[in-house]
């Protein structure tokens, strides 16, 4: 980030972030409202929001980096972006691997932390090499190409599934099962390679959208711009769907659209309520997140493996304190009471940060 900051971008990071944290850590997953679970295949969750729009605001972050950018060589610039791509990818890898005692082999290879750090590689250095007008044009050539790899070179007739999409095998020819995600019950991996292509696209329209702000985000004509453009992508989203469906697992084209529409809605949203109606009701709790977003995500992800590897007993340190402390609700407001709390604790770290004006850029 640069010295100037936008206070709604903040505001808008740190509701992201928050929430990655509720939807990460329910206290009985099997209890768990189902606007906080990703759709199981296609379709569409307010939880399916989180990871995209976190990708949207990078690119937005990027809008404020890239004109001090100018200034330097392109030897500098491009030695500064592929080191933080390298060093958020392998924050990614080191968590996965955590505590350290498990074998090589079988550790996650690819992961949130990794996505984040390809597509800002990535799109980092189409932003800053290339004119707006083009960044735009290989937005849509990204998509585009997504949808016809992912339509031409699956398990015929199962193109879109789980196990035939062109994404998985790739992913297995590449990295070999045991390096990919199992959470599904098979080796699936939804930050796969293949599927990291459409994903750029959040952060390029994100980066575009932030300029636009800079510009035209404090007047109400610029408002009415964004949330005329976001209607549009919206619309865009449900149309494309009825070819490739919105699918979060998939990353698909028309997720993408969906997304990135809803993302310019919320923004929009935000900006007229704190830079043009001064409403700053609750903005300073998001701020919080939104000053440290990447370091607070990657310490509340390893202070939730860490509660689960102690053992009090028979069981481990989450689950004791899940029963201990939360048993007392109903099972689903438990389970919910839990994720605000340890969000809420996760903050606490955010706000002594903040309070002592430390701003961790990874």
């Amino acid at each position: 980030m640069t010295n100037q900051r936008f206070l709604s971008l903040d505001v808008f990071r740190g509701m992201t972030i928050c929430l990655m944290i509720i939807v990460n850590t329910p206290g009985d997953g099997a209890a768990t409202f189902a606007p906080f679970l990703h759709a199981e295949w296609n379709g569409f969750t307010p939880t399916d929001l989180v990871f995209p729009s976190f990708l949207f605001a990078v690119g937005n972050a990027m809008s404020f980096v890239l004109p001090k950018w100018e200034k330097l060589s392109n030897r500098t610039v491009l030695f500064r972006i592929l080191k933080r791509t390298a060093l958020i990818f392998l924050l990614g890898y080191l968590m996965y691997w955590f505590p350290f005692t498990g074998p090589v082999a079988n550790t996650r290879i690819l992961g949130v932390l990794q996505r984040i750090a390809l597509c800002y590689g990535i799109g980092a250095i189409i932003a800053h090499y290339m004119h707006e007008r083009v960044v735009m044009i290989l937005s849509a050539i990204l998509l585009l190409t997504y949808w016809y790899i992912s339509m031409h070179f699956g398990v015929a007739g199962q193109e879109l599934t789980m196990t035939g999409n062109t994404g998985i095998l790739f992913d297995k020819w590449v990295m070999g099962e045991g390096h990919m995600y199992q959470g599904e019950g098979i080796a699936f991996d939804p930050e796969g390679w293949v599927s990291t292509l459409p994903a750029i696209v959040n952060v390029l329209i994100g980066f575009i959208v932030g300029k636009f702000i800079q510009e035209k985000g404090k007047t109400y004509e610029g408002l009415t711009h964004l949330l005329m453009w976001g209607a549009g992508f919206i619309f865009l989203g449900f149309m494309w769907n009825y070819q490739f469906p919105i699918n979060k697992k998939l990353w698909s084209s028309s997720f993408v659209m969906l997304t990135v529409g809803l993302d310019m809605v919320i923004i929009g949203t935000i900006i007229y309520r704190i830079e043009l109606q001064r409403q700053l009701q609750f903005s300073g709790f998001f701020e919080v997140f939104g000053k440290n977003p990447l370091v607070i995500y990657l310490c509340s992800q390893l202070l939730l493996t860490v509660l689960n590897l102690v053992q009090v007993g028979d069981i481990t340190l989450f689950s004791w304190i899940f029963k201990e402390g939360f048993s007392f609700f109903a099972p689903y407001w438990a389970s919910l009471a839990f994720a605000i709390s340890f969000m809420l604790v996760c903050w606490l770290l955010g706000y002594i940060l903040n309070k002592y004006k430390i701003y961790i850029r990874v």
